[in-house]
């Protein structure tokens, strides 16, 4: 729901919000799509779980999430940001790029759906692949992806064209690929093979980490290979 105000602002209200092993936002896939295994849910605010709402879109293989960045909301905008692929020193257009920080703090993604629950506790949940999002991320509309209308194969991709996507060799010691639960191991080793770290950063000896479905995941990176160093509980678990 929105309304609509003179001076042309609008009031967003969430719609629902998304749940998955993403606390943070480091860590995850830089766009939506990349890692077609990463999988979320949509948990729909009280509002808005009437079944009703989402009659048809069963028949839909992909959806499109509006939503917001919660924790890039600022009182002020740049015309030029710094993309990350650039290397963090080049300035393009903010409306030439992807960041987070937009004169209206507002993020695109499509997402595969897997599934329509319809009589959970919680009301009707979406379950999707391929999210962008972290945790706890504010939904404010979904919409169908139309193949007819939405697809571009000729379409292209301006300065991004120019860089590679490259993935990282990955280490995972076995005792402590044990730790992470069977059915989340193939997501986390394909979110390490996409370097989850700035594309600026390059220092061999520096440790990162970030929290993933309960766990502290520690790593570091040399010559094009990534080494997972340890695996730590979170909360207890």
């Amino acid at each position: 729901m929105s309304s609509a105000h003179p001076s042309g602002t609008a009031v967003l209200q969430a719609i629902a919000y998304i749940r998955n092993d993403f606390p943070t936002k480091f860590g995850l896939p830089r766009q939506s799509g990349l890692i077609d295994t990463l999988e979320a849910d949509i948990v729909f605010e009280p509002a808005y779980r009437n079944p009703s709402a989402l009659r048809g879109l069963e028949g839909f293989s992909h959806v499109w999430l509006v939503w917001g960045f919660s924790q890039a909301v600022r009182t002020a905008w740049s015309p030029t940001v710094r993309p990350p692929r650039l290397g963090g020193n080049t300035r393009m257009g903010v409306f030439a790029t992807r960041s987070p920080y937009r004169p209206n703090p507002i993020g695109l993604s499509c997402v595969k759906l897997v599934s329509i629950t319809s009589d959970s506790p919680k009301g009707p949940i979406l379950r999707v692949c391929g999210a962008d999002l972290m945790d706890g991320t504010p939904i404010w509309d979904i919409k169908p992806y139309l193949p007819y209308a939405d697809s571009q194969p000729n379409a292209t991709g301006g300065f991004t064209d120019q860089q590679r996507f490259h993935q990282l060799d990955v280490v995972f010691p076995a005792d402590l690929l044990s730790k992470i639960p069977a059915y989340k191991r193939n997501t986390l080793t394909s979110v390490l093979q996409g370097d989850p770290r700035p594309a600026y950063q390059e220092d061999p000896e520096r440790t990162y980490g970030f929290l993933y479905a309960g766990f502290d995941v520690r790593f570091r990176v040399a010559h094009g290979t990534l080494t997972v160093l340890e695996i730590v509980p979170v909360d207890g678990k």
